[in-house]
């Protein structure tokens, strides 16, 4: 338990650090210099887009994990230029790629996101701009849980930038939607060959996509990174987003499944007291 608190004190300390630096966003060293904003022309079908490389950056960072706050993106994926930020966003919107809407219609629980279209989706799709076995989304699935579904980005950049400080690489993420899909798809293609014969059981498609089961069920994380170590071996991180909401045997179950846990600075002391009363054996990271 000491061991985790002192892990949760360097986790504190970073997180109230006020500007996140270069070498902790690996999205920062992707930034192009003023010289390199020069729009490039993209022909799809009966239109032209004109972009820069910052705004396929950025169209690529949403696409990832569905939605992003404006706030993170413009502290990570800008660096704290807004102005460069808004000049994008406003580029975006207006060719039909992008997005932005408020997450409550309640002005003080209300923030900003941004999502792609399905335009966005088809654009990126279209020329080749993310890798094949890189998921990317447009628009919003669960609309209530879009404030805790944005913080997954800036939970990424935290979590890629101790993956990158120890000199591996981030190949891809996945979110919980792509897991769940990927699993379904395999029981739902077993029931339907089902010839009489005892069909694989889900613990054991679980284990194919490398998913832990936990009392009898199989657990998601919020998001996965799949990343090439420093020996060049592919290697996987599950982490999870717990909300103040979670009770002591959900995230005892969290725990149990080897997730790496992370809480916002304000979730993060009530979730400890009650990993502390439980003595659930967990480190709860601040983000």
């Amino acid at each position: 338990m000491q061991r985790l608190q002192e892990k949760e004190t360097i986790s504190d300390r970073r997180a109230s650090q006020a500007e996140i630096s270069r070498t902790t966003s690996p999205d920062h060293r992707d930034l192009p210099l003023r010289s390199d904003r020069e729009r490039t022309q993209y022909s799809d079908r009966d239109r032209t887009y004109s972009l820069r490389p910052s705004e396929v950056r950025t169209l690529t960072g949403i696409g990832k994990f569905r939605v992003v706050a404006v706030g993170d993106l413009g502290n990570i994926g800008y660096a704290g230029d807004r102005s460069a930020m808004d000049s994008d966003l406003r580029n975006l919107v207006q060719q039909g790629l992008l997005r932005r809407r408020g997450t409550s219609a309640l002005k003080k629980e209300s923030q900003q996101i941004l999502t792609l279209t399905k335009q966005g989706q088809r654009f990126l799709r279209r020329h080749g701009l993310v890798p094949e076995d890189q998921t990317i989304y447009s628009g919003l699935v669960k609309p209530k849980e879009a404030n805790h579904d944005a913080s997954l980005y800036r939970l990424y950049q935290k979590a890629a930038g101790e993956i990158e400080r120890s000199g591996g690489k981030v190949l891809r993420v996945q979110l919980d939607y792509e897991l769940k899909e990927k699993l379904y798809r395999k029981l739902g293609k077993a029931q339907t060959q089902d010839d009489g014969r005892n069909q694989r059981s889900k613990v054991a498609f679980a284990s194919e996509l490398h998913l832990p089961v936990v009392n009898g069920k199989v657990a998601f994380p919020d998001l996965r990174i799949e990343y090439a170590n420093s020996d060049m071996e592919i290697s996987r991180v599950d982490l999870e987003l717990a909300t103040g909401h979670y009770h002591a045997e959900h995230l005892a179950e969290k725990a149990r499944a080897g997730f790496q846990i992370y809480a916002r600075s304000e979730d993060a002391p009530g979730l400890r007291r009650v990993r502390d009363e439980r003595e659930i054996m967990t480190a709860i990271l601040s983000l």
